[in-house]
């Protein structure tokens, strides 16, 4: 679950039309980004349609990630040293090549190893150096799917791209977007673009979004709580390059010895093949923007399936140590009551979680009691 939205995918541009939109709906404030003798000034508008036309799709860098999420502390041997878990769990290290929407390389840095992935057209690989495995997975079309950076689990954004795509598909009509003047990022002069939702129920205070002021690349994006002075979620460049990579870079081979796991592109009704349970509900959306709830109802027994082997059933190959991770966090999450029933809360910096004990959830960017209400209204 993102902090935002269901499904969000990366992009190094934002469409056009969703720019169109934004600039029609959001509640604009006329204030130019001060200019020096760098930039020249923009309006908001212009910031916001700037997001849709970056200059260049050739990014590399380093990305780091701090997050201040307000998660449980974890028993000791549990708390996620490295993988995707870690990016929601403090800081995070992640080197990133892109050249153009289907020539990606995704590497996250960590003590005992690196977790890659490259994709190349319609082909993506998911590496692991720690446990020697890789997944190989047949895309669709290119125009039609984009490939995940991150293998499954990720609950974060690994780009300023991927995270300024989050934030910008939670503005409504009850967000203001105005500007707050230049930054600099990895050496680079950029505006910022603020995102303050008018919502008093959301736990965002604001959204912050630096962008480079001569290629239009989101550069670096800031997260604040509406319970905390810092940053809750910090996504940004260290150092930047808009160079062209080397070719070689998004082609991969598996080591000598690497356990290879296949993963085709599954059939419009094989649920199976996507790892999926015939008995799940789709989830329900409740309410609008930012404070909308995501309400879901596990598979059948699917607590009882993590509980027992650490995983929910038919998971992804490879996913047994997330899916503990995943069990080790919900049972350090309080036990709790309420109209709802019984379960599990989080009260989280930015997002709040309920795990009901009959194998519900709901998550949004609310505090709990909002949650709760959700839960009574999408019985």
């Amino acid at each position: 679950m993102s902090l935002f939205d269901r499904h969000p995918r990366a992009r190094w541009a934002v469409p056009v039309g969703t720019a169109a939109l934004i600039v029609a709906g959001a509640a604009l404030t006329p204030l130019a980004a001060t200019a020096d003798d760098a930039l020249e000034p923009r309006t908001a508008e212009e910031l916001l349609v700037a997001l849709a036309e970056p200059t260049t799709t050739t990014v590399s860098g380093t990305v780091a990630t701090v997050a201040d999420l307000g998660l449980p502390s974890l028993p000791m041997g549990m708390a996620p040293q490295g993988g995707p878990m870690a990016l929601a769990a403090g800081e995070q290290t992640v080197r990133v090549w892109s050249d153009g929407p289907t020539r990606q390389r995704v590497a996250l840095v960590e003590p005992s190893g690196e977790t890659t992935v490259v994709r190349n057209g319609t082909t993506a690989w998911v590496w692991s150096s720690g446990s020697a495995a890789a997944h190989r997975y047949e895309l669709p079309d290119p125009a039609a799917r984009e490939a995940p950076l991150l293998p499954p689990g990720t609950t974060l954004p690994s780009t300023p791209a991927e995270a300024a795509a989050m934030a910008l598909q939670a503005i409504d009509p009850t967000t203001e977007v105005s500007t707050s003047g230049l930054a600099s990022v990895a050496g680079r002069d950029a505006y910022e673009l603020l995102l303050q939702p008018r919502d008093e129920q959301t736990l965002v205070e604001r959204v912050a979004i630096a962008i480079d002021g001569q290629t239009n690349v989101p550069l670096r994006v800031r997260v604040y709580s509406t319970q905390q002075a810092d940053p809750a979620l910090e996504v940004g460049f260290t150092s930047v390059d808009y160079g062209n990579p080397d070719p070689a870079l998004f082609t991969f081979t598996p080591p000598s010895g690497a356990e290879v796991t296949e993963h085709p592109i599954p059939g419009k009704d094989d649920t199976s093949a996507r790892g999926e349970r015939p008995d799940a509900a789709e989830p329900v959306v409740v309410g609008e923007g930012w404070s909308a709830v995501v309400v879901a109802t596990l598979p059948a027994d699917g607590l009882a399936d993590l509980a027992e082997s650490g995983s929910l059933g038919d998971g992804e190959p490879g996913a047994s140590d997330p899916a503990a991770t995943a069990l080790a966090f919900l049972e350090a999450m309080p036990a709790a009551s309420g109209d709802w029933g019984t379960g599990r809360v989080l009260a989280g910096t930015l997002f709040s979680a309920i795990v009901t004990d009959d194998g519900r959830v709901a998550v949004g960017a609310v505090s709990p009691e909002a949650l709760g209400a959700a839960l009574a209204a999408a019985r």
